[in-house]
């Protein structure tokens, strides 16, 4: 992979990408099995207190104080698909003074973080239970310090590959949001996806690769490994980390 682009950060030009901003864009089914009762009394309760709300989704204009109430001393950090949020509900816990936004779509996934989180403090953590880039395209500008996106889904078919989250519009957008510094973290076992990311990635002029080679498989230091990460493991399946830095 070339870390050798050249950049001048005062004159790195990002461009929005209106077209269809408030667009919903969503694949495949929203819910598996139905819930059992305490995840559904938990999806009715807690949901309503942390989910953002979708008359707050002005175009770029949403910050950590609009979302929160306040700012946090620690940032504001948003995980895109964090499947059932182990990953995300182990971050707001240690780091109490950083803000956390977690997007996911499928209705289990939110039940199963929320009953995870229900006896927390959640005054840094808020939720959206639909397509992550509504969200996304609310921020204002240079408001994130750092994007996940972890364990994305590959869609395989090459006809679907326009589905996948990483793209150049997305990481426009995920370029615009992020404050100079910021990181986009992305990991995942599809050897093609891994590519296909590290090439999107590479092309654009407002990421910097920030490890080597080796690293590509090396679980970066302080590294919360979620369940799906650990089957994967387990069935012999080879993670990718990707750390990019926003110039």
């Amino acid at each position: 992979m070339s870390t050798d682009k050249q950049r001048n950060d005062t004159n790195l030009t990002i461009p929005h990408t209106d077209v269809d901003r408030d667009k919903r864009r969503l694949y495949g089914r929203r819910q598996g099995r139905p819930l059992k009762p305490e995840r559904a009394s938990v999806l009715d309760s807690l949901l309503p207190q942390l989910q953002i709300q979708p008359d707050a989704l002005k175009p770029a204009s949403l910050r950590d104080v609009d979302l929160f109430g306040r700012a946090f001393t620690g940032g504001m950090w948003f995980e895109i698909g964090f499947g059932n949020g182990e990953h995300v509900a182990a971050l707001h816990r240690q780091h109490p003074d950083t803000a956390f936004i977690g997007a996911e779509p499928f209705i289990n996934g939110m039940s199963a973080f929320l009953k995870d989180i229900q006896d927390d403090d959640t005054a840094n953590v808020r939720v959206w239970m639909d397509d992550a880039i509504l969200v996304v395209n609310a921020l204002a500008d240079q408001t994130l310090d750092g994007i996940y996106v972890l364990n994305p889904d590959p869609w395989p078919k090459k006809r679907h590959y326009k589905r996948r989250i990483i793209s150049p519009e997305n990481l426009n957008r995920f370029a615009r949001v992020l404050k100079p510094g910021g990181m986009l973290i992305m990991a995942t076992d599809v050897d093609d996806l891994a590519e296909w990311m590290r090439d999107q990635a590479e092309a654009h002029p407002a990421f910097t690769w920030t490890g080597h080679p080796a690293d590509l498989h090396t679980m970066p230091e302080g590294w919360i490994p979620t369940r799906y990460e650990e089957k994967g493991r387990a069935a012999g399946r080879v993670q990718t980390y990707l750390l990019y830095k926003r110039a």
